[in-house]
């Protein structure tokens, strides 16, 4: 089976997405009798990402224009006629575009893998430029293909909610499960206990709501806040604005963008300005910096507004963190396994940070607990290996 993988982007400057995908495809590639061809474009990042994708090697375009529009005329002629199945986690951009035409040349079926930009919020977040896609290409993109893969029960209602009446198959991410700490290993530098936000820095992310209920909470002193991940559109400098007139201690070295391969040291939280804050923005971290980050924290959090289903909690549990997040991350079975506790980040109307409260009032030995759980639960459903196995099984019966 020949399974032609098109994407938006080979690199970190897709995020989450990238790490998703990224994981799968090398995965996939691993099985027997199944062979991957990853199709993206070219951009700043792609270099510097490309020894990731052994023993893959994208087929890579450039970019003419803006790269909100992602045009890569050349980008069709790198689809391979005679792949046998075509799966497609690219939907607003011109590799969406290059894949519907695939797809109307070849007669052969396509795998729509939206990663939650069918979900309302991402509906709404640059409404026009959507509509303008809908209207040129992606409604008849959508209606053509033969099945989408959806990451959660949630965004399958979504694609529904969307009027496409094909089949959906869930298929969640998956995670690498991380090599264990060494016994007796301390997390938290000297006594002071980390919560960890780990993600780009967009609004629907939620942190404002966060930082808003961080200056509230009474006993959130003991902890330390660290938002790790690459600004986008100028929104850390908002929420530092934010900090600010909430009377919040902080700290960190902004970067801008997912420059570094290596990311913020994580050995840099030990020197007194960054222990003194209340806040710290790590900029971006990526590989062993991105785990050494996770083995400090005491706890995670991500508040955000819409999520397909994020890595980021995924890599928490892995790493036996308790989690806070919002129902809008999807992953309901954290709060049913008591891996995780609830808050409600509304950006209109009265936000409910009770499970927030609850996890800094809770014992060491309770967090723990807690983090035992959320590995237990990766374990059992969440790693790569089974993600790759179903979704084989979706290629095969698609074809």
């Amino acid at each position: 089976m020949r399974v032609l993988t098109v994407l938006e982007s080979a690199s970190r400057a897709d995020g989450g997405i990238f790490e998703a995908e990224l994981a799968l495809q090398r995965e996939l590639a691993l099985r027997s009798g199944l062979t991957v061809e990853v199709v993206a474009l070219r951009d700043e990042f792609t270099d510097a990402d490309a020894a990731r994708w052994n023993p893959l090697v994208p087929r890579l375009a450039e970019v003419w224009g803006p790269r909100a529009f992602g045009y890569g005329p050349r980008l069709a002629g790198l689809l391979d006629p005679q792949a046998d199945l075509l799966y497609c986690a690219a939907l607003w951009k011109y590799p969406g575009w290059a894949a519907s035409n695939w797809q109307k040349s070849t007669g052969r079926p396509v795998v729509i893998a939206p990663h939650g930009s069918l979900d309302p919020w991402a509906l709404n977040n640059s409404r026009w430029k959507k509509r303008v896609a809908a209207l040129l290409f992606k409604n008849g993109q959508l209606r053509r293909a033969q099945c989408f893969r959806a990451l959660c029960a949630a965004e399958a209602d979504a694609i529904r909610a969307y009027g496409l009446t094909q089949r959906i198959e869930v298929v969640p991410n998956g995670v690498v499960l991380p090599v264990e700490s060494a016994a007796g290993e301390t997390r938290s530098i000297e006594g002071r206990k980390i919560l960890l936000f780990l993600g780009r820095l967009h609004p629907k992310k939620g942190l404002a709501g966060a930082l808003r209920a961080w200056a509230e909470i009474p006993n959130s002193k003991p902890w330390q806040l660290v938002i790790a991940g690459w600004d986008q559109g100028g929104h850390e400098r908002e929420l530092e604005a934010l900090c600010a007139r909430l009377g919040l201690k902080t700290a960190g070295f902004s970067q801008g963008g997912p420059e570094s391969t290596e990311g913020f040291p994580s050995e840099k939280l030990q020197t007194p300005p960054l222990k003194a804050a209340d806040v710290v923005f790590a900029g971006p971290v990526f590989g062993v910096e991105k785990d050494k980050l996770l083995k400090r924290a005491d706890a995670f959090l991500l508040p955000s507004h819409s999520e397909g289903l994020p890595m980021s909690v995924l890599e928490a549990w892995a790493h036996r963190l308790p989690v806070v997040m919002t129902p809008e991350c999807n992953l309901p079975e954290g709060f049913a396994s008591g891996a995780a506790l609830e808050i409600q980040n509304v950006p209109h109307g009265n936000p409910d940070w009770q499970g927030l409260r609850a996890l800094l009032e809770m014992t060491a030995g309770e967090r723990q607990t807690m983090g035992q759980r959320g590995r237990a639960l990766v374990e059992e459903r969440f790693t790569w290996e089974k993600v790759a196995s179903r979704m084989t099984e979706v290629f095969e019966s698609v074809l």
